[in-house]
């Protein structure tokens, strides 16, 4: 698997609902479409990154029910290598739930399930691998082993830290990229991040529980980067029209892998990354290529 990755994460059937705007806390709305699709942070990660090119590998796990063989069979579809998701007949697939506004922006709710029992024990990284992807959507000890074995083999280990959760110092020393939002950087570096100037200014001023190379993603204000020796620089992007943003920063981080993975040096693959979200948020759901069903709506 030369210039290859892997991807250590979550699989969700996700229920994706749209509606004219997010509810209000204790308020019924009525909705318009509902599409299930196959994701997870994990499995939209791999998908990405096997769409843009690259050799990937998916490490996960799913359920014993019925859902289980359409998010393994999704990823087939895509070119992704299967052959590490594990099986547990005694629990059921992870699912998510969203909401999507007219505007694009969207909440959800995960239920992890059969992910929070995803095991590394006897995980080899395959030949190859240039490039470990995670996120915090599977338990830490298992993002930790597959650091330290990408580390062995001199991959890059790049951490999406998403949901944003307490994380032990030496999980974080086996990172060489931290990716985060706007919401997790606050929690990260203990400020507010309301701007590219907030984040520019927090990563500049260091501190908090990462001080290694760290991408802050900011939706339609870009991202923040601050490399490995310490420069920090906005990357602005175009505007575009949104249909929905749920998933783009998966698809910004798979991209990003890929490119590394090719490899790229990281303003350039940030750049690629950067195009890839553009132009997933302005596609429609049906288009994505990624449903499991049909839409049904109101008529």
């Amino acid at each position: 698997m030369s210039g290859g990755i892997v991807v250590v994460g979550s699989l969700h059937l996700d229920v994706v609902v749209t509606a004219p705007r997010l509810p209000a806390p204790d308020e019924t709305l009525m909705g318009e479409t509902v599409t299930l699709v196959c994701g997870g942070k994990g499995g939209n990660q791999a998908l990405a990154a096997s769409r843009n090119g690259a050799p990937t590998t998916m490490l996960g796990r799913v359920g014993g029910d019925v859902f289980a063989a359409s998010l393994i069979d999704n990823l087939r579809a895509a070119g992704v290598d299967t052959s590490l998701i594990q099986r547990d007949d005694a629990a059921v697939s992870g699912l998510s739930v969203a909401v999507v506004g007219e505007d694009g922006e969207y909440g959800a709710v995960v239920v992890s399930s059969a992910n929070r029992q995803l095991s590394a024990d006897g995980f080899a990284m395959p030949d190859g691998t240039r490039v470990v992807v995670m996120q915090n959507e599977v338990p830490e000890a298992v993002n930790r082993t597959a650091a330290a074995e990408a580390r062995k083999c001199g991959a890059t280990v790049i951490l999406n830290a998403a949901p944003m959760r307490p994380m032990a110092p030496e999980t974080l020393e086996l990172v060489h990229l931290l990716i985060v939002n706007r919401i997790e950087a606050e929690a990260l570096l203990a400020v507010p991040i309301q701007s590219p100037k907030d984040a520019l200014d927090a990563l500049t001023r260091g501190g908090g529980a990462f001080d290694g190379e760290i991408i802050v993603t900011l939706g339609s204000d870009g991202l923040v980067h601050r490399d490995r020796h310490g420069r920090v620089q906005h990357h602005a992007v175009r505007p575009m029209p949104v249909v929905s943003a749920h998933g783009a920063g998966d698809v910004f981080v798979g991209a990003l892998a890929a490119r590394l993975a090719a490899p790229a040096a990281m303003e350039e693959a940030i750049a690629f990354a950067q195009a890839a979200a553009a132009r997933f948020v302005s596609t429609p759901l049906e288009e994505r290529g990624i449903s499991l069903a049909g839409r049904g709506g109101s008529h």
